[in-house]
């Protein structure tokens, strides 16, 4: 048969959702009974987003084998419930880098080197790579930025480059577009897609499926309108509106028939449809019998991207337990303000998650602290756990100065410090200590109950760990270490004894979350904090 591709590309204006079109229409697929395996470009010079500011980009997305990605990877991951890698990511960086490498190297044979063909047989290399080292039927190649903008323009022509060498059949591209509402007379207007398709078509691509982002369901004299002056087909311009939960984007592709399009357009076998237990799943997601209100204290609250593994843990934890999540989300720095002060009076759990440097430290102890104080369900994650770790030190152990060397470098108690292989390092790119690790679990803990297992894997990014010279005095006064690496030098896990709930992990969780299988921490923080407001409402 052959590997298909489709392409996913946007117009008009970023943030439209094109990972969760493609993630999507990945999804549709594989219920189909088809292997699919999902990639994102980004047509960036940076290398990967390893030093990227969630203010400006949302979250960093790690993979089990240490890639930080974008945060796009987690929704392929997410709703394919598949774990990618590092060559699931391309950026310009990656593409140039690996392109100078063979220049240096000698294997042009003294050509010039060019963006044709070099760069653009580089690009069509990696996609090809990618779908043939997962086994792939379908690959879903996802084209961030926006038509139109000159770094994407090698991407696309190694895309028209690749669609004419593969055939019509196994190669698809799917144009992602804005229909805005103007006016009293709240038409749909479908100007900027013409436009966004007629520059599209310049670059020598007609798209095959037009996915039209609005408010409401696309109108039908809209939907004809776009089929009319792209030249596609009506079955072929789908309605994608504005959701309550992302979960819900396959359903509405799946309903608007588009996976039979899909399917009959690549000359493959139609295979009923095979949601129900999605629909199920969403079912919860839509319609909870409870809810819980989880305040997160975080350092990057203007941009919501920045923690969007931790909602979407919280979402599918939330599922399992018929529960909604309510999010109380606080800026760190504000935490003194009164009305949020007493947020935390509110919250029936609290979740401190990662974040580097020391802006907003002191208001996260001081929320850390409560939950301690008042028993309130506690979930701190990376920095979280080892803010956790420096509040009981303060707080119990009576060593007031108690810090991260991260912070205060001069400090009397370093409770958290550099990890000794960071010590010397000059570069900040992909240097951390990444991905997928083994972590040992006490027998008859927490987290051994959580996760059923006492040798689990999850994946990390941190630079300092908690200082071996603290672990037995914290742990002689309740807060007990009951998950460490393999060779038993660094500590994983931190649970405090006596307290309903009350756990610090190192590794990030949220990463491994999956709609049907929720991250086990979370779903115990929900969990708890289901308990926590049942009990206070009696």
């Amino acid at each position: 048969m052959g590997m298909k591709v489709i392409v996913v590309s946007g117009g008009v204006l970023s943030g439209l959702g094109k990972g969760i079109t493609s993630s999507s229409i990945g999804c549709v697929l594989k219920a189909r009974g088809l292997k699919v395996t999902a990639m994102k470009i980004d047509p960036y010079l940076n290398f990967d987003a390893g030093t990227l500011n969630p203010f400006e980009h949302g979250e960093v997305f790690v993979l089990d084998d240490g890639c930080e990605a974008d945060l796009d990877l987690g929704n392929y991951e997410r709703f394919l419930d598949t774990n990618l890698a590092s060559d699931n990511v391309v950026t310009t960086g990656k593409v140039y880098g690996a392109v100078i490498e063979k220049e240096r190297a000698g294997n042009f044979l003294g050509k010039t080197v060019q963006i044709i063909p070099h760069i653009t047989n580089e690009i069509k290399s990696m996609i090809s790579n990618v779908g043939i080292k997962a086994g792939a039927e379908v690959t879903i190649v996802e084209l961030g930025g926006t038509v139109g903008d000159i770094e994407s323009m090698p991407f696309l022509e190694a895309m028209r480059q690749m669609h004419a060498e593969m055939g019509h059949e196994n190669f698809l591209f799917v144009h992602t577009t804005l229909v805005p509402v103007l006016g009293t007379l709240q038409e749909q207007k479908t100007k900027p897609t013409q436009h966004s398709v007629r520059e599209l078509r310049a670059q020598g691509i007609q798209p095959d499926v037009i996915v039209a982002r609005s408010e409401k369901p696309l109108e039908d004299g809209a939907r004809r309108k776009i089929a009319l002056f792209c030249d596609v087909p009506v079955e072929a311009v789908v309605s994608a509106p504005d959701a309550k939960s992302i979960y819900q984007v396959p359903i509405f592709l799946e309903e608007q028939g588009l996976t039979d399009y899909l399917l009959k357009r690549m000359k493959l076998d139609l295979k009923p449809d095979g949601l129900e237990d999605w629909k199920v799943f969403l079912g919860k997601v839509m319609k909870p019998k409870h809810e819980v209100k989880i305040m997160l204290v975080g350092k990057y609250m203007d941009q919501r991207d920045s923690y969007m593994s931790h909602y979407e843990a919280f979402t599918h934890a939330g599922a399992m337990l018929d529960t909604s999540v309510k999010f109380l989300r606080v800026e760190a720095e504000s935490l003194s303000k009164a009305d949020n002060r007493a947020l935390l009076k509110e919250a029936d759990g609290i979740l401190i998650p990662g974040g580097f440097g020391v802006r907003g430290t002191e208001e996260k102890i001081d929320a850390i602290r409560f939950a301690r104080e008042n028993k309130v369900p506690f979930l701190g994650v990376c920095l979280g756990f080892q803010l956790a770790n420096v509040e009981f030190a303060r707080h119990v152990l009576g060593m007031a100065d108690a810090n991260s060397t991260e912070f205060d470098a001069q400090t009397a108690h370093p409770v958290v410090d550099f990890l000794p292989e960071q010590k010397g390092l000059t570069k900040k790119g992909a240097t951390m200590r990444l991905g997928a690790q083994p972590v040992l679990v006490d027998e008859g803990s927490r987290t051994a109950e959580l996760y059923g297992a006492t040798e689990i894997s999850e994946r990390h990014r941190h630079r300092y760990e908690i200082n071996p010279h603290y672990i037995d005095m914290i742990q002689e006064k309740g807060l007990k270490f009951t998950g460490r690496s393999p060779d038993g030098k660094r500590m994983e896990v931190a649970e405090l004894q006596g307290h309903p709930y009350f756990i610090g992990c190192q590794f990030h969780p949220e990463f491994k979350s999956r709609p049907k299988r929720p991250a086990p921490l979370h779903l115990g923080l929900v969990k708890a904090a289901l308990e926590f407001s049942q009990r206070r409402a009696r």
